[in-house]
C-alpha cells in the first residue's frame, strides 16, 4: 500500500504561468517532524504509485493530481480545482 501524505505547505516561485507558480509543497509527518519535496518528485512519486498527496479543507480530503499546461509541462494541481490553475494549493501558507 502506498503511503499517503497531507500538504500543508507549498514553496512557490515568482512566476506567473499557473505550471510555474509551485516550486515545492511541504507537511508534518505524525511524529511532528516536517517534510518537503520539490513539484518534480511529487510528480514521479504519483506516477510510480509510490506515494500520493491531498489536502484537507473544510474537513474534506482533497487529491492532488497530476496536469498539463498547453505547452505539455506537469503540473500539480487538486482533483477539486476547475480551472487549470493550483488555486487550492496557492491558498496554502508558505513552508518556512
Amino acid at each position: 500500500m502506498r503511503s499517503r501524505y497531507r500538504i500543508s505547505c507549498i514553496h512557490r516561485s515568482d512566476r506567473l504561468n499557473h505550471d510555474r507558480r509551485i516550486l515545492g509543497v511541504g507537511g508534518v509527518n505524525p511524529d511532528g517532524s516536517r517534510w518537503k519535496i520539490s513539484e518534480e518528485a511529487v510528480i514521479a512519486a504519483i506516477e510510480t504509485g509510490r506515494w500520493s498527496f491531498y489536502v484537507s479543507q473544510a474537513g474534506n480530503d482533497i487529491d492532488i493530481v497530476i496536469a498539463r499546461s498547453r505547452y505539455g509541462n506537469k503540473y500539480i494541481k487538486t482533483a477539486a480545482d476547475r480551472s487549470p490553475h493550483p488555486d487550492l494549493l496557492l491558498a496554502l501558507p508558505d513552508c518556512h
